[in-house]
């Protein structure tokens, strides 16, 4: 018990800030157009500085990241192809089937995952965090994006797919911060120094936006919630379980596997429910089952932090 208040106080500052956010939405202190705003930044400006500066600083060497990088894909795949047989057995419609292509697989890697891995299990865990929120992104631009291009109307845009990996901030910061580290380039002090300022203030930002994006959505009935809470507890502890077991003696380090069961056991994510609005697929579903599965994992978290401890 005393661990699981360990692992609790370690990640409740970030809890906090997304429950500012939320009271002040709620109070309308802010507005919702705060969201798309903060969104920006993070995306554009921290989180890019944060990962190029985290890699810079880590003597990364690929062959310490071959097998994360593979059992995690193989993960993402599986999510991915379960929303065949998920919307088969439960005859969901088919904006729904095409919509669970994004909410099997995708948590909250970035925002919530960077700063939750980093806080949790020290700054060792970074070098997997980063690699993480490059990997997650990839097979949902390529894979996941596919296949509801495929089950819709729309045709396949191939090269849509390849210019959003290309101009994907994440993508483009852990590439260049993978050879910079790699090759052992020098940087700047003074330009490490200033992207440091933006790395600081990512965390509070993504945070905080993300509390606001919660206060913004409808309450709505109990009925219509519970298909929200079997989702959410499939996300957050079925999925994640079977992946522990399956990862479990992979030759993953001891980080790399804690860091990979909490990013698989991560909330709803930000970035497939804006996909689901692009697409016109449930967003209603995946706005809600960002709010449970958010407000869930507050306890669910700590427990993977201790199961993996």
């Amino acid at each position: 018990m005393n661990l699981f208040f360990l692992a609790a106080n370690s990640i409740l500052p970030l809890f906090l800030i997304i429950l500012l956010g939320f009271i002040m939405m709620r109070t309308e202190v802010v507005r919702p157009g705060w969201v798309d705003i903060l969104n920006k930044y993070a995306l554009w400006i921290g989180l890019p500085s944060l990962i190029f500066v985290a890699l810079v600083r880590l003597n990364f060497r690929f062959g310490d990241y071959g097998t994360l990088i593979l059992f995690n894909s193989g993960y993402l795949i599986c999510c991915i192809l379960l929303a065949f047989p998920v919307s088969l057995v439960f005859k969901t419609s088919q904006i729904t089937k095409r919509t669970l292509f994004l909410l099997l697989g995708f948590g909250n890697i970035s925002y919530l995952g960077i700063p939750l891995l980093s806080s949790a299990l020290g700054e060792e865990a970074m070098g997997s965090a980063i690699l993480l929120s490059a990997v997650y992104p990839f097979w949902m631009f390529t894979l996941a994006i596919g296949f509801i291009e495929v089950t819709g109307h729309e045709k396949i845009h191939i090269l849509l797919i390849i210019k959003r990996l290309l101009t994907n901030p994440l993508l483009i910061s852990v590439f260049i911060g993978v050879i910079v580290s790699w090759l052992k380039i020098p940087v700047p002090a003074t330009l490490i120094k200033t992207l440091d300022l933006f790395a600081q203030s990512v965390t509070a930002v993504v945070l905080f936006s993300l509390g606001i994006f919660l206060g913004a959505q409808q309450i709505g009935t109990r009925k219509e919630w519970l298909p929200v809470l079997g989702l959410s507890l499939l996300i957050l502890i079925i999925l994640p379980g079977i992946f522990y077991f399956a990862a479990k003696g992979s030759g993953m380090s001891t980080v790399q596997f804690r860091s990979s069961v909490l990013d698989a056991a991560m909330p709803m994510g930000l970035t497939a429910y804006a996909m689901t609005e692009q697409y016109e697929l449930n967003a209603l579903l995946t706005g809600r089952l960002v709010i449970l599965s958010t407000a869930l994992s507050a306890i669910i978290l700590p427990l993977w932090i201790v199961f993996t401890s």
